[in-house]
This record gives C-alpha cells, structure tokens and sequence, in this order.
C-alpha cells in the first residue's frame, strides 16, 4: 500500500514560475483498477506504476477548461474548451508521485497544438460538450485529430453529496502535485499546485468510450468509482527534465 503521506490534500512545493494557470471546472473521475504489469508496459523508461493495496489505477476524467496566462489573465474563446483525459499514476526516479497520461482530448485545436509542441502532451484534437442540468452532467466527445479518427467518449454522471474527509485511496486518486510527459526522448517533470478538491460522490448513469481501449487498456467487466467535483484553479511550473 502507498504510503498517505505521499499524497497530501495541500500541495507539498510552491510554483515559484508560473508558465501556465488553468481551472479545471465541473470534473468527473472515473477509475478502475488494473495490475500493475499491464500499466507498467505503456510506461517510459524511469516512471515506475504507483500502487494501492497492490493495485494499479487507471482514470477516465471529462471535465471543463480554462486556460489563463501567468497572472490569471483570461484568453478569450480559445482558452475554454472541454476535455478529457486517460491518465494513471506513476513514481519518478526520485520515487516523486505524479500522473502520467495516456491520452488528453480537447476542444481546441490551438490547446492540441501548443500542449503537443511545447509539454509532449499526447493531446487530440475531439468535437467535445459539456452540459449540464443541475447536478446532472453530459460530456460527449468525438476524436478529430490525429488519428485515429472517430474514437468517441460518451459519460453521463449525477453529481451526489460532498465528501468530508477523503480516504486514503481518495487521496491517492486526487491528490496529485505533479506530471510527467516525454518530449523529444527525455522525460519530463511539471509541478502542480491547486486548492484541495472538493469531492462529491458521483453516479455514474451511462457509458460508451473508446478512449481508454485507444489507449491500451481492455475493458472491465467492474464499476468504476466515481466522483465528482466542480473544480480547482490550477498553477502550473516551468518543466524540468527528469534524470533516471
């Protein structure tokens, strides 16, 4: 079992140089268990799968987008879109815990650009919504670019009642301070700083994705745990490379 510690509700550094601000809205975490053998081979040299209880975990998380300058400086149209992500969990060399994605879709083409040419993000470019009706929400999404073409990721979830304390594998799910990606063969290093989530319990009432076989990973027969949350203002810093 990973150690609670790891995984604090107040982020563990500061951003000192803020690259990029970002508010991550009306969130939905979707989360299955894998082994951890299965995660470990889409994983770079030097990231090692993070563990609970022995297990590895995968997360399929459609939310809304907001993306500001240093500063918190609004970009207008461009900077708000949906998306969203197939990520999981991992340990750097150093054993520091961070997320590492799989897959990121967006609404934006310009975000899939930049994310893509500046972080080695593995975004695509997907005709996305997200709408609601009260605590009901409806995220579809629909891959444009690149390819493969047409993978679609459709969630519907109700929004439940707020969580007090979250427990330890609550935790270990959100609390995250950091991300890897790979950019030009090196691995890379961002740290993240937000407020604690606000978790709700989430029921989860319809789903049909390809995003998370697109991304290696075969459909299971069991629920995922679900939660939702309506969102943190997120400070990104400057990458660094990570050395094995």
């Amino acid at each position: 079992m990973t150690d609670a510690l790891d995984h604090p509700l107040e982020p563990p550094h500061e951003v000192r140089f803020e690259v990029m601000h970002m508010r991550w809205l009306n969130l939905t975490f979707l989360h299955w268990q894998f082994d951890p053998e299965q995660v470990q081979a889409i994983l770079p040299h030097g990231l090692t799968v993070d563990t609970f209880d022995g297990a590895a975990w995968v997360g399929l998380v459609p939310f809304e987008m907001e993306v500001q300058l240093p500063g918190q400086i609004p970009i207008p149209r461009e900077g708000q879109f949906p998306e969203t992500n197939v990520r999981t969990y991992v340990r750097g060399p150093d054993g520091t815990p961070g997320v590492w994605f799989c897959s990121l879709e967006a609404g934006r083409l310009s975000a899939t650009a930049v994310a893509r040419a500046t972080y080695g993000l593995p975004y695509y470019w997907a005709e996305m919504t997200a709408e609601n009706v009260g605590p009901a929400w409806r995220y579809r999404s629909k891959r444009k670019w690149p390819g493969p073409k047409n993978i679609r990721c459709d969630v519907d979830v109700t929004a439940g009642d707020a969580i007090g304390e979250p427990s330890a594998l609550e935790r270990f799910l959100t609390a995250r301070w950091g991300l890897y990606s790979t950019f030009f063969g090196h691995t890379l290093y961002a740290p993240i700083t937000h407020d604690p989530w606000l978790l709700h319990h989430g029921d989860l009432t319809h789903l049909d994705d390809g995003l998370m076989g697109a991304a290696g990973f075969a459909a299971t027969d069991t629920d995922p745990l679900v939660h939702w949350t309506p969102g943190v203002g997120v400070r990104v810093g400057r990458p660094h490379r990570v050395r094995s």
